[in-house]
């Protein structure tokens, strides 16, 4: 992950555990829907690690939102 985008990892992770939490998913539960380790949706929402759009499609329609909401950063 280029140190350029950091804080843009750190907005989309935040997005990600504001949908999870939304939609009654632990981190857990998200990472079984998605056959993931809980450990990478640890890393994903904390911007430790980068994430495939694969998963950020799997994401957002299992958040049942269209894929730019995950992009939109308050």
């Amino acid at each position: 992950m280029d140190k350029l985008h950091k804080q843009k990892y750190k907005l989309l992770g935040l997005n990600i555990a504001y949908y999870r939490k939304l939609n009654g998913y632990t981190q857990e539960s998200l990472a079984e829907k998605l056959n993931l380790d809980r450990t990478t949706i640890s890393k994903i929402e904390l911007a430790t690690c980068g994430v495939s759009l694969d998963v950020i499609f799997d994401m957002a329609d299992l958040f049942d939102i269209p894929v730019e909401k995950l992009f939109v950063f308050r």
